[in-house]
This record gives C-alpha cells, structure tokens and sequence, in this order.
C-alpha cells in the first residue's frame, strides 16, 4: 500500500493542515513544550552547541550570482538548493553565507528572493561576521580587525585620488571603506593607494571585483581570512567541520579558494577576474571545480562531482510520494510543500483515493486553529482541499521551507519547528510552523498537531493557505 511511504503520509495530512482558507493553526496541549523548542540559528552559543560533533558539510556561498541568479526570474535554482539543504543537511552541516554586502544590503535581498536562513553570515567582504536569525555579531572578529586600521586615514587619503566614486553610505562599515572605480584604472589606483596607507602605518587590503567595486579592508579582513576564523574556531570546540565546500563568482572570492583542504566550486558564471586567478593560481588543483552549472545549480553539481553528500534536490524528484530514501521529519516536511505546491499549481493528480488517503493517515484527535482562533478537526477540510486544487495554475507560486528544526521528545515522537513561505509574484507570506508528529512504524509519519502563527513580517494575503 502507498500510505505506508513516509513522505506520503505526512505529505497527506499537511497536505489537509495547509487546505483552508487561510493558513491554519493546531492547538495542543504541549503548548508550553511546543514554544520552548530550541531554535537552531538563533545565537552564536546555538550555533556552535546545536552540532554534537563535526558539521557532515559546511557550504561556504557567495550570494549575488552565485547562490543567488539575478538572471532566473523563476528562482529556479536557488529554490533546488534550499530544498536539497532543508531536507538532507540542515540538521547536521552549516550553512554560511559569504557576501560583499552590507548588512543592509544583505537583508534587502533577502526580501527580494527565497533565501533560506544561514547559520553564519560573513558581511561586508568578509569584515562582519554574525549568527543565525538575530545576526548576533562576533565580537572576537571585531577585535582582530581593529589591528593596524584607522578608517578616519582611508577616508583621509582616497579623498585626494578623483579617479574614486564613493558607495552609498550603508555599504561603508567599521572595517571596510568601498569605493566605484573603471576598471582600467583600478590596477593604478590600487598600486598608489597601497604605498600611500602603509606609509600612514596602516596594514591594509585593497579588493577590487566586479570590474567596477574597490573595497579598503584591514589587512587581516576578507572572506578567506573569516572563514579561517571560523574554521579556527570549530577546531577549538574539536568540531571543524568534516568537509568544507566554498562557492564564488568575482574576485573578492578567490581568497575562499586558498583555505587548506577546502573544497571549492567556481560557478559557469564566474567573472573574467576569478577565472584568471583560477587559470594562475588552481588550474591543476582537483578539489576546485568550474561547474557547467550557473549559480546554485552549479553548487548542487559541486556537492556530487567531490561526492560530498546527495545532491538530489526533492524539487529534481518526478514522485513526491516514493521519494522515501532517507525518512527524516525534516526530509517529509520538505516534501510536503512542494506537493502543496504542485497541488495548487494542478502539476499532481486530483484523484478520490489521494483525498481519502488523507483521513487514512491523519489522528483522529488532530485539531486545527485558524490564525482567527477557529478551531477545525482535520477531517473536515477534505472539501476544502477539494475546493483549492489547481487555485494556482498558471500562476507565479512557489513554496519552500527554512530553518526545519526537529527534536525527538519520545521513542517515536517528534517535535518540529520551521518557518513555511509562500512567494506569488512579488508578494510574500510567511509563517512559523511548530508541529508534533509520531512515527508509529519506520516509514510512516502521522501528523499528531501543528501549529501555525504569521511571521511578523509577512503581510497576511488570501491566497496563503
């Protein structure tokens, strides 16, 4: 019988718990249990404390044509990753960002495409570094870069060169100076400006990419040298992480390349300047790869060319409801949402025997309250389920899933967390999703309650359900 796959079950009773009008809210009376989850991401303590041993991967990424593909109006290839890390590497390996952009500019992006959470960030070419969702900074990071800088001389000095157009003022930060300059110019200007500070007694880093940004970091700064913090610092906890996988584009990525033992992927999008470093410096080195692949399409090729882990995204799977190789909560959670989204978007089949598959697997106590406080048993929303199929077809919605947390709190009960976004067109809706669901035999997963609340940042649309 089908309903014993895992991913089926629990894709049939979210499936239900997703079906209303609005998205919906299970009371339980673990309330207190349920909202003391621990929240992975949320701290540099969390952080390094929510592995017990080494991180499986840890994916080192740039952002702007590297994860992210400015060029994919889809979001196709960001959407394959996320789905692939939700479901097979967020509970044991991290994630990092790597970006020129500020913190500002940075969660400006993030408004703008489905990015997941990241364990760690590293900012501003590699001059901040913050954990998890309340981008708590790392201290210890600040005090290394304070070595040999003084900012107020590098405003000082680039003031007398014309050939520099000064950045927008959110992307000059503590520790980085950023300047616009044509690239047949760069290479003189950043001669000069070199001898000039050194001989101000400063020890400073002079990155040029893109073939128009020039950004002044001291000396001990870039995204190399944060990543060699940090991979310093998992080591001091006895926890560097087993593999390291660096992903870039540009030339302010290239220091990525040169950390000892890391893996690295240049993107088949890298920029003229990457590529000259990789041809002078790494053309004959097998663990840097130059992927076929555009932006985070060519991560997920990286992950399976250096065999690194699976790098089948549940979004590559034709069948949602066989795709039972590794039952995890977080793997049936992911699945879950993208047959929802296939579902809405009339991309699976409406069909009696999938509907009464959903009463088959869901707990005859299973309770729902709408975000209004209505309260719904699951059984009574097969009509609903019914009423909404193909609401989407032909139509711009996409569904993914960040920061899936999942605690076993029994010898078969889960306890799980993560936020649930809905993108249609430019608008976003988003909630926080805290679930129990029990594994009564070893591919089957029953949905016990759920619990759904708006982020407080999301707008609450019709369409969200």
């Amino acid at each position: 019988m089908f309903f014993c796959h895992s991913s089926f079950s629990l894709i049939l009773i979210l499936l239900l718990l997703s079906s209303s009008s609005s998205t919906l809210q299970i009371q339980t009376h673990r309330n207190h249990t349920l909202h003391n989850l621990h929240l992975s991401s949320y701290s540099q303590k969390n952080i390094m404390d929510r592995l017990k041993s080494s991180a499986r991967l840890m994916i080192v990424s740039d952002l702007d044509h590297t994860m992210v593909d400015h060029h994919d109006p889809e979001n196709t290839s960001i959407l394959r990753f996320n789905a692939l890390w939700e479901a097979h590497y967020r509970h044991d390996s991290l994630l990092v960002f790597s970006t020129g952009r500020s913190p500002t500019l940075y969660k400006q992006l993030r408004k703008e495409k489905p990015m997941i959470t990241p364990d760690i960030a590293i900012m501003s070419v590699g001059t901040e570094i913050t954990y998890g969702k309340l981008m708590e900074p790392d201290d210890g990071w600040v005090q290394v870069l304070n070595q040999k800088w003084d900012k107020d001389i590098v405003i000082e000095e680039t003031s007398k060169f014309p050939e520099l157009s000064r950045q927008a003022e959110t992307e000059q930060r503590p520790h980085k100076v950023s300047f616009y300059v044509k690239k047949e110019k760069a290479e003189q200007v950043t001669e000069a400006l070199n001898k000039v500070l050194k001989g101000r007694g400063l020890d400073v880093k002079i990155i040029y990419s893109g073939g128009i940004d020039l950004d002044i970091l001291p000396q001990g700064a870039g995204k190399g040298q944060a990543l060699a913090y940090l991979l310093k610092k998992f080591e001091a906890e006895g926890k560097r992480p087993v593999n390291t996988l660096v992903c870039g584009d540009s030339g302010n990525d290239a220091e990525l390349f040169s950390i000892p033992g890391v893996h690295g992927v240049m993107v088949s999008n890298a920029q003229e300047e990457l590529l000259q470093w990789y041809a002078a410096n790494a053309k004959n080195n097998p663990k840097i790869l130059h992927a076929s692949e555009r932006c985070a399409a060519g991560i997920i090729q990286a992950i399976g060319h250096f065999k690194l882990g699976t790098n089948i995204s549940p979004r590559d799977v034709s069948d949602l409801t066989k795709d039972i190789e590794n039952a995890h909560p977080a793997h049936e959670v992911v699945n879950f949402n993208l047959l929802l989204e296939k579902w809405r978007r009339a991309e699976v089949e409406n069909t009696e025997l999938f509907l009464a598959g959903l009463k088959a697997v869901s707990h005859p106590t299973g309770v729902f309250i709408h975000p209004s406080g209505t309260e719904h048993h699951i059984k009574d929303h097969l009509n609903i389920l019914r009423k909404v199929y193909g609401d989407s077809q032909g139509k711009p919605l996409r569904i993914w899933v960040d920061d899936v947390s999942a605690s076993q709190i029994g010898s078969d009960t889960w306890l799980l967390k993560f936020d649930k976004w809905e993108l249609y067109g430019e608008e976003r809706q988003g909630c926080v999703v805290t679930a129990v669901m029990s594994t009564k035999e070893s591919n089957w997963f029953t949905w016990l309650h759920v619990h759904q609340t708006f982020l407080e940042q999301s707008g609450k649309q019709e369409w969200m359900f």
